[in-house]
């Protein structure tokens, strides 16, 4: 099943997610469910706050990067409850994009590696690091379990620019190829 996409304006972007246990009621069919979503809606990855779910899960799949990142080949994973235990390394640019921001991209500086902790779907637990593209969505779905938004990084200039387009997103005006969810009115 297909969930709509929460966008911008919607106060559950912006709460900070509840963990989950392992015998969560539904778990298997919400992590299914997501990923049919992120691909009808062509995303890289998706997280349940993006789907009206204020719990702590993300899922990525890097693979569509796999011809500049060939380790992105298999880059399909479910992250539970993480923990971002530290980001280092050189801060770059990229330019991003979210499903909750339908029509805006804008460059965004992170760093380039990250060491998370994590379950995945079996609830095996994992301590990794990651780095280029697979390490930046990952910061990115991270940053939505917090209630953060990449704009949030954005320059307050930056913000003002966008001010219409977010109006737009947080009143329904937007129509992507998929469905959304806009905030009530």
């Amino acid at each position: 099943m297909k969930y709509p996409v929460t966008v911008y304006g919607d106060p559950l972007l912006r709460k900070t997610a509840k963990k989950i246990d392992k015998d969560s009621e539904g778990l298997n069919e919400i992590i299914e469910n997501m990923w049919e979503t992120m691909y009808y809606s062509d995303g890289v990855g998706l997280a349940a706050p993006q789907v009206g779910l204020s719990i702590r899960l993300f899922l990525v799949d890097g693979t569509t990067g796999a011809d500049e990142e060939p380790e992105l080949k298999d880059f399909k994973k479910v992250f539970i409850n993480p923990e971002i235990i530290e980001t280092t390394g050189e801060e770059w640019v990229m330019n991003e994009g979210c499903l909750s921001l339908p029509e805006i991209r804008e460059d965004v500086t992170r760093p380039d590696v990250v060491r998370i902790k994590y379950f995945d779907e079996n609830f095996i637990e994992h301590e990794k690091e990651f780095k280029g593209f697979a390490g930046r969505v990952i910061q990115h779905e991270y940053d939505h379990l917090d209630g953060v938004l990449f704009i949030d990084y954005l320059s307050p200039l930056r913000k003002r620019l966008l001010k219409s387009k977010l109006s737009n997103i947080a009143h329904g005006k937007v129509r992507p190829h998929y469905r959304i969810k806009a905030p009530a009115k």
